[in-house]
């Protein structure tokens, strides 16, 4: 039986079975402490209930406990909200929407960088029970194209421009008809679903002005509103998130109130948002991606968290300027984010004493980098966390306060209600603990389908439950994973199997590489060789024999890259993932292996 449950200081710590129980820390949750785990299995039992809210009872909850705190600021724009403000501008925004005739169950498209915008039509969409789609502002007419008539888009939400990326031009040369059509009514020969287009910044002919949607609301579109929260349910679609797409087209990952909701409320229990007197975020990350969506947007609606975004754009110089002003005490983003900031030359003049922690995903970090934070930026509690699109996003997340060995060598522990099992991919038999195999989760955090894809949902959940990762990893007694690679990615050298995500781990360490990425290349004898493509440090040199030799006597023999090729940079996806396929190809071009 628990007792004494009186004071902020008694937390929840993950057991060596996988399930809660009370421990005393003056800090955050603990890890496990004994190993007990027998087989690649594993369990994040909880004595803590899933929320059964949706994304608008979530906000709704929040904002009458702190009407007055700070929800949102964007630095750039100069826009400060209370949870007040934010929840009465999305309620505009909503009986807007169901005022220019969308409605419950439509696909509204969001494009463009993260602004205040951006997630007021993440909540205000919630609201009216629409499904947000979110759309990579990278991508180029036929990738929108695509992703459009897949969900069968009514709007699109969008800034005219950014940077290079011309949005209204694009969609003007997709619909000619925008010009001629009335503003809601667009009849597109090639997107024809598309009813309207809403911009964000600028009055553009054929096209609403975003605050022509937050004022088209009249007093009877507010009742409809109130009325139609009384018949959504949590396991109603919310979001359909396209995944990268690097072999293939890119498949919508629908995700529902459910998904996000607890994904976001149990990621937050564990970094301690629920205990922290006042947790403001730094969020480099793009909102567009679940790592901002959920991590960042929906952990403000449950744990009324405050989100700083420096920039519309990534700028680690901004991040370091609204770290200090803000006084920020967490900071999101991923390792390649995080050595831009400590490789800026004033670092030293800026103020952390306000930094408690981190979050890092999407790769490995290089423990200088670790270590680096720690000292540079006064970030005494970095979590790491792994997940994928589908799983809304997070299946494993370190505790704060892991031992550094964890953080580097691990993607964390299960979250509560939520399995994981290590299977060898071509028998689907559980693998004994330590051993290698593909990762399959399963648990509330599971997406709904791929929107209107049954084929493809079919092959990633099995009729058990099970949702297929792709991903090559191992578990530890103490139930933290490993990531080793990608099936797909998998390297077959003379009949062994090599797994290129434990060589770049190794060269990470490498005091002159900055980034790497290994592939296999054909090979007449052996089918494949180890082929690392490695960027440099601003100012370094190496050769391929430097690199060879720092490997010899620490990896063995078969996994030392054959070949060493230096690069100015990693052909990517219009979601920044590394296209590993094309990588492949232009190496075997360059090395004359065709």
């Amino acid at each position: 039986m628990l007792r004494g449950l009186r004071k902020i200081h008694y937390k929840w710590k993950c057991c060596t079975s996988g399930s809660l129980s009370l421990s005393r820390s003056l800090h955050v949750d603990s890890p496990p402490q004994k190993p007990t785990l027998h087989s690649s299995y594993v369990h994040g039992t909880s004595s803590v209930s899933l929320l059964p809210l949706t994304v608008s009872q979530a906000l709704d909850s929040v904002t009458q406990r702190w009407p007055e705190r700070e929800a949102l600021v964007f630095v750039e724009d100069g826009v400060r909200k209370t949870f007040a403000q934010f929840h009465q501008d999305v309620d505009r925004l909503a009986a807007g929407l169901l005022a220019l005739g969308l409605k419950p169950g439509d696909r509204v498209g969001v494009w463009g960088p993260s602004s205040y915008e951006w997630i007021l039509s993440q909540f205000a969409t919630a609201k009216a029970g629409m499904i947000l789609v979110s759309l990579n502002p990278a991508y180029q007419m036929k990738e929108l194209e695509f992703t459009l008539k897949q969900v069968q888009c009514k709007a699109v939400i969008c800034p005219s421009s950014f940077k290079t990326q011309k949005f209204c031009e694009i969609l003007r040369k997709l619909c000619p008809e925008i010009d001629t059509s009335p503003k809601c009514h667009i009849q597109s020969s090639r997107l024809p679903d598309l009813r309207m287009v809403i911009v964000m910044d600028s009055v553009q002919p054929g096209m609403l002005h975003f605050h022509e949607a937050m004022e088209a609301g009249e007093s009877g579109h507010h009742k409809e509103l109130m009325d139609l929260q009384s018949k959504f349910t949590f396991d109603d679609p919310i979001n359909i998130q396209f995944t990268s797409g690097t072999t293939g087209n890119p498949k919508g990952a629908c995700l529902s109130h459910h998904n996000i909701v607890n994904n976001a409320y149990f990621a937050g229990l564990r970094l301690g948002y629920d205990w922290r007197p006042e947790v403001r975020a730094c969020i480099a990350v793009p909102l567009y991606h679940c790592f901002g969506s959920v991590l960042g947007g929906m952990c403000m609606a449950v744990h009324g968290i405050t989100l700083v975004f420096p920039s519309k754009g990534y700028d680690s110089h901004a991040n370091l300027k609204a770290i200090q002003n803000e006084r920020c005490t967490f900071v999101y983003g991923t390792p390649t984010m995080h050595t831009d900031m400590l490789n800026q030359r004033d670092l030293h003049k800026f103020d952390f004493s306000s930094v408690e922690g981190g979050l890092m995903g999407a790769s490995p970090c290089p423990p200088e980098i670790l270590r680096r934070l720690k000292t540079d930026m006064n970030m005494k509690e970095i979590s790491v966390v792994y997940g994928t699109t589908e799983n809304s996003p997070v299946t494993f997340l370190g505790f704060p306060l892991d031992s550094d060995e964890l953080k580097l060598n691990t993607v964390g522990c299960i979250m509560p209600h939520t399995e994981a099992k290590v299977v060898d991919h071509v028998t689907g038999v559980t693998v004994p603990l330590g051993a290698s195999g593909e990762l399959l989760i399963r648990g509330s955090c599971v997406m709904l389908q791929y929107w209107k894809d049954e084929a493809k949902t079919r092959e990633a959940i099995g009729i058990d439950g099970w949702y297929r990762t792709g991903d090559i990893a191992s578990l530890n007694s103490k139930g933290y994973c490993a990531i080793e690679g990608r099936i797909k990615d998998l390297i077959i050298r003379g009949g062994e199997n090599i797994y290129p995500a434990e060589i770049e781990q190794f060269l990470f360490k490498h005091p002159k590489v900055k980034e790497v990425q290994v592939v296999g290349v054909r090979d007449e004898r052996l089918g494949e060789q180890v082929c690392a493509c490695i960027t440099l440090k601003d100012g370094q040199n190496c050769t391929p024999e430097e690199i060879q030799s720092f490997c010899k006597g620490q990896i063995s023999y078969f996994k030392i890259p054959h070949y060493v090729m230096f690069v100015d940079s990693f052909p990517l996806t219009a979601s920044g993932k590394i296209k590993k396929m094309t990588l492949k190809e232009n190496m075997e071009k360059q090395l004359g292996l065709h």
